[in-house]
């Protein structure tokens, strides 16, 4: 079944190629890998909220208008999660992959691809912290959406991103704000590096130790997840692991250079 029969649009079908062409053209934002049921879906809505009638005027006035770019930029992207997702797998990987990976390198690369408001990466620094190896290791923050990399950065959250972290975790890695919120201290904050990358149209750098792509494919189309899964797969170092979602599987690893290591662990081979 394709996206079109899944969700009608009430708006041109010809036009809406050309938006994302243009899209590519003006913006170097490429949609095209994405569902595009959810896509247009969430176009649409706000050229509705906007009162915009056709794609071309509401390129038009996106062209032109920053606050505009701006919320199309923050709805066409997804930020949804929480400290420790899936804390049995967290625990897997301080326990046996980052220890092995550790006997391989003196000092560790390591990317939270898709990191969206930071609690990936932060996570990921806090293991380092409790292994007492957060001066061994570099941590890459990276996602297409600015808005939430400075979310990122600022390292506040709601009570609803701590759910699985315990009172000692609370209490030893945040600080409670006057707002009742949770905020990240320096000393898990000063590991990570944050910057914007598109992972469908992006070069990546190479040499990863471990690379961290969780609940962000399961966005894109086959042929864009067997491409980033490629590229993820060409920017590790022989060795290196790729840290899937738990509802991600890749069902040809083997040829493009990766084999398994525990369900949702990839290692490449060599």
């Amino acid at each position: 079944m394709s996206d079109r029969i899944i969700y009608s649009s009430p708006y041109d079908d010809k036009d809406y190629e050309e938006f994302l062409k243009n899209l590519i053209k003006r913006f170097q934002m490429d949609l095209t890998g994405y569902k595009q049921h959810r896509v247009r879906r969430r176009i649409d809505m706000l050229m509705r909220k906007h009162a915009f009638n056709t794609y071309p005027d509401y390129f038009d006035k996106l062209k032109n208008d920053e606050q505009l770019w701006d919320e199309f930029l923050d709805k066409l992207t997804i930020n949804v999660t929480e400290f420790f997702r899936n804390p049995e797998k967290w625990e897997y990987l301080q326990k046996n992959i980052l220890p092995d990976l550790f006997t391989r390198s003196n000092r560790l690369k390591l990317w939270s691809a898709g990191c969206s408001t930071g609690e990936e990466p932060y996570t990921l620094s806090m293991v380092l912290e409790e292994m007492n190896k957060s001066n061994k290791a570099d941590i890459i923050a990276a996602d297409l959406d600015k808005f939430v990399l400075k979310k990122a950065q600022n390292g506040i959250y709601e009570e609803r991103s701590m759910i699985n972290l315990s009172p000692n975790f609370r209490n030893k890695y945040f600080e409670k704000t006057a707002e009742g919120k949770f905020k990240v201290k320096q000393l898990v904050k000063s590991n990570v590096m944050f910057k914007q990358i598109n992972l469908l149209t992006d070069r990546f750098d190479k040499d990863y130790d471990l690379i961290i792509c969780r609940n962000v494919v399961i966005y894109f189309d086959n042929p864009a997840k067997e491409t980033l899964y490629r590229k993820f797969s060409e920017a590790l170092k022989p060795g290196g692991i790729l840290f899937v979602g738990s509802t991600e599987r890749i069902f040809n690893y083997r040829e493009i250079g990766l084999k398994t290591v525990a369900p949702f662990f990839y290692q490449k081979e060599g």
